[in-house]
């Protein structure tokens, strides 16, 4: 479970890293600071997007889930989002550190 967490969390990290570039380059062409946000994402990688999430949280869920808490999550930069996230993962699945020196007891 520790190394899919922790290969999971280089992988975001990874991806927010790019995400971060791509969005530099196109604050510098554009000449003003662009984010992608988490919602864009979502609405470019699955067909029903933030709508089709709504739904979906709203029907499941409590619909109080989605506005004050959803609503902000969604509009983050998305590889802010994803470098926090990979970090969390990598901080889950680290090794258990090693005793420094020896016991003296045995």
């Amino acid at each position: 479970m520790k190394f899919l967490a922790r290969s999971l969390g280089l992988l975001l990290v990874a991806a927010g890293f790019v995400g971060l570039v791509i969005d530099g380059t196109r604050s510098i062409v554009n000449n003003a600071i662009s984010f992608t946000s988490v919602a864009g994402m979502i609405n470019s990688v699955f067909p029903a997007g933030v709508t089709g999430l709504q739904a979906k949280v709203t029907a499941q869920l409590h619909p109080v889930v989605w506005d004050p808490v959803l609503v902000h999550l969604v509009q983050l930069p998305a590889s802010v989002t994803a470098f926090f996230i990979g970090a969390f993962l990598l901080w889950l699945g680290q090794k258990p550190l090693e005793p420094i020196g020896y016991l003296a007891g045995r």
